[in-house]
């Protein structure tokens, strides 16, 4: 007997449920996220597409173990290590990422590596096995333990999982995956939930890591409701310009390692192929004694990278300055201006603000207040910034600079790439420790004006 059939909206973020449209959110706050959704309130059987489990029972932590966890190395240093270490058996790692911008190459290039010890299946929801036969011919991948399937029923795709018993399972995309069970179309809210709680079960009941890749809409987001970023064990991001040959991935979830990893990758005909060094990419092509540029260093991690931040002052004409920000946020980018009138009588309510971060990168943590402000300074006064001059530290509403974490590992890496002086927070030079061989001068400065008066004396 058919169900009964009625309109719901659900909450793309938060997948609050009620038969009401409202413009804000009442579970989670957000506006303009409740979507329609037509549904059958009652079946004629329930079906369960993974078969029932023996009951868990209870276990003391102290009998636990962990020496058999095992991971599987992918073959790219980069990617291991925004992983934590390598792909671990039983895990669920949701992968988004702009159109065109590598999430199926990744894929493949793993199964290039993987496909010499391990049996993989590659479920494919968007491409015909023509098309993906294509593509790993010109990635060069051939391995006969790789099997494709071109599925969207995720029953069908549970019960191959069970059959096949593969040691790796990639599936492209979630968006594309259907329950069958759910008269909601394939990409709604509920199909992608329920999908992954599917795939999910499946996974962690066979042991058998599971790589699902996600869509993101145009917020930059991954599409469907925030709790699927819940249910994953981790989730990885794609960062970076389709149409400019770097890419980055970014950890912002993961349950296996530390967060907030950073991968460096670089397209080519061949696919990507890893950076090892991201701060020579990104300091690549950099002017020399010329003003309004200033080098940051940045820790992604436990990595620190230095990136170019270039600053523009110009007079407006318009009959409100302008302001923009590229890889910074343009919130921080306003106070900052915004400190540089009040505390150092730098005058920027008439003139054009621009700020942008040289090679895609995006700049989120505090410690980069220093060289943006420097860079602002540099471009209104015209400051010719030495070429082997970096600066690192975070500006407080009265100009004071604060100290930052892991200052030696910053002026470390400075000194490793050549730079010769360093302006950094005055507190962390009590406890900062250098190798013999740092060759390398450091610069204390308490205020923001200190750090200006540094930078004019070069």
């Amino acid at each position: 007997m058919a169900g009964k059939v009625k309109n719901l909206y659900v909450c793309s973020e938060c997948g609050y449920e009620t038969a009401k449209w409202f413009g804000k959110c009442p579970g989670c706050g957000e506006w303009n996220t409740m979507t329609e959704e037509v549904r059958e309130t009652v079946r004629s059987k329930a079906a369960s597409p993974v078969r029932a489990r023996p009951s868990a029972v209870p276990m003391p932590i102290t009998q636990i173990t962990t020496e058999d966890e095992e991971r599987y190395f992918t073959g790219s240093k980069e990617l291991d290590r925004v992983l934590g270490g390598g792909i671990v058996k039983g895990s669920l790692v949701l992968l988004g990422g702009d159109p065109g911008i590598g999430k199926s190459t990744i894929l493949l290039q793993i199964c290039s590596h993987l496909g010499r010890i391990l049996k993989i299946l590659y479920i494919s929801g968007e491409e015909s096995k023509r098309q993906i036969k294509l593509r790993a011919s010109r990635l060069g991948v051939n391995s006969e333990n790789l099997y494709v399937m071109t599925e969207t029923d995720v029953e069908i795709v549970a019960d191959q999982i069970q059959t096949e018993k593969p040691d790796l399972v990639m599936v492209d995309s979630i968006q594309t995956m259907n329950f069958k069970e759910l008269s909601s179309s394939p990409g709604s809210v509920t199909q992608v939930r329920e999908c992954t709680n599917i795939l999910m079960r499946t996974s962690k009941s066979l042991d058998v890591p599971c790589i699902i890749v996600g869509h993101v809409n145009k917020d930059g987001a991954i599409a469907g409701p925030k709790v699927l970023e819940h249910i994953v064990d981790a989730v990885l991001y794609f960062e970076g310009d389709k149409q400019m040959s770097y890419r980055i991935l970014r950890a912002v979830k993961n349950r296996y390692g530390s967060t907030n990893e950073i991968g460096v990758f670089q397209m080519g005909d061949s696919g990507l192929s890893e950076v090892e060094n991201p701060s020579l990419m990104l300091l690549s092509g950099r002017p020399k004694n010329v003003s309004g540029t200033c080098v940051a260093c940045p820790l992604e991690g436990s990595r620190p990278i230095l990136a170019e931040i270039q600053g523009l002052v110009t007079n407006s004409g318009y009959g409100n300055a302008r302001r923009m920000s590229t890889g910074f946020d343009y919130n921080r980018m306003s106070m900052l201006l915004a400190v540089l009138e009040k505390r150092c009588g730098y005058y920027f309510s008439s003139l054009d603000a621009y700020i942008n971060v040289i090679g895609g990168l995006r700049l989120d943590e505090p410690a980069t207040d220093l060289a943006v402000a420097l860079a602002l300074v540099s471009s209104l006064k015209d400051i010719v910034m030495p070429e082997n001059l970096l600066a690192f530290g975070e500006v407080g509403l009265t100009g004071e600079i604060r100290a930052v974490n892991h200052a030696g590992l910053r002026v470390t890496e400075a000194a490793r790439l050549g730079f010769g002086k360093c302006i950094l927070p005055y507190h962390n030079l009590k406890n900062l420790v250098l190798p013999d061989d740092a060759q390398i001068e450091v610069i204390g400065v308490r205020t923001i004006r200190d750090a200006v008066a540094a930078l004019a004396k070069g």
